[in-house]
């Protein structure tokens, strides 16, 4: 279930920094458009997200992923000390780079980084997690995979070498990968999207539908395929992953195309048969009428290492 997440959400890491941080600290961070992660390599900290009443504690060798991006406030969990926030333009400077911050107090060590997904924000698998998935160092069974690396992550980011960006590219995938395997375990069942997947029906038509976009598919060749009738796959369907098979292939299909008219010169006539669509004029009209632009403009306008464009609220 994990490999079908990661393929379905294609996701890559941006960018990376590292922050020696002195009591009393506190930094505030504004709702993003990719996801974000923290691993505590030394010391503790407080973290508050917008929408949740309790704060976290996280302690050295604990990793917080914030999959959806929201505001929060990460401090070093002094309330006596009244809360002076690090300006956001020495953090901006200090991308990429170790960096010391805050007081002279007592120091956290702090790796950060975020995830670029590959689906829209609206993604069934996207609105299935949680606002926080902390890892935590004290539960039973995660301690050697977890902390090995972490050390690995403070030892490149502390001393960064030749090819560097690379080797910090594959430990970020390892802890969305861990990540991800305590999410499946600890989904609740109103988590739809992560219940459709380990789902033997729904979670084979959502894998025909990512692997064959183009094929023309409706409801009953998708529930023939499965082994379900018609109207028995398409309530299992809604129900698992919240939206109808087609709505769902149609938002995939606009996700598809955008990334093929960002990673290729494929023509317009290529990518819209590619997608399911008989002409370049249908497919147009239907990006625009998700995307807010039409395909050329999209492509003109595209920027390596941006992220999808927001789809047009419906």
């Amino acid at each position: 279930m994990v490999s079908d997440v990661l393929e379905t959400l294609r996701f890559k890491t941006l960018l990376f920094g590292r922050f020696e941080l002195g009591a009393p600290w506190a930094l505030r961070l504004p709702r993003k458009a990719n996801a974000s992660f923290y691993v505590v390599a030394r010391g503790g900290l407080r973290l508050q997200v917008e929408g949740l009443v309790e704060p976290v504690f996280v302690s050295a060798g604990d990793v917080v992923l914030l999959p959806r991006a929201p505001a929060h406030v990460l401090d070093d969990g002094t309330r006596k000390v009244p809360r002076d926030f690090i300006p956001q333009q020495q953090l901006r400077a200090s991308s990429g780079t170790a960096a010391r911050l805050g007081g002279p107090g007592a120091a956290t060590t702090l790796i950060t980084g975020c995830f670029q997904f590959g689906v829209d924000p609206t993604h069934p698998l996207l609105r299935a997690f949680p606002s926080i998935i902390h890892l935590s160092t004290q539960e039973s069974g995660r301690t050697p995979l977890l902390a090995a690396t972490v050390q690995l992550l403070s030892a490149e980011t502390a001393a960064p070498g030749p090819g560097s960006a690379l080797v910090l590219g594959r430990l970020a995938d390892v802890l969305l990968v861990q990540a991800l395997r305590a999410q499946s375990l600890l989904a609740r069942a109103g988590e739809a999207g992560w219940r459709a997947l380990a789902d033997p029906t729904v979670g084979n038509a959502l894998a025909l539908m990512h692997e064959q976009p183009g094929t023309p598919w409706t409801v009953e060749r998708l529930a023939s395929a499965v082994g379900l009738s018609r109207s028995g796959f398409a309530a299992r369907f809604h129900s698992l992953v919240g939206e109808t098979p087609l709505n769902y292939l149609s938002n995939w299909r606009m996700t598809r195309s955008a990334r093929w008219l960002h990673e290729s010169d494929d023509s317009l006539e290529a990518i819209a048969e590619r997608a399911g669509y008989k002409s370049a004029p249908a497919f147009s009209k239907a990006f625009k009428r998700r995307w807010g632009v039409g395909p050329g403009a999209y492509r003109r306008a595209s920027t390596p290492g941006e992220p999808l464009l927001a789809p047009i609220a419906p």
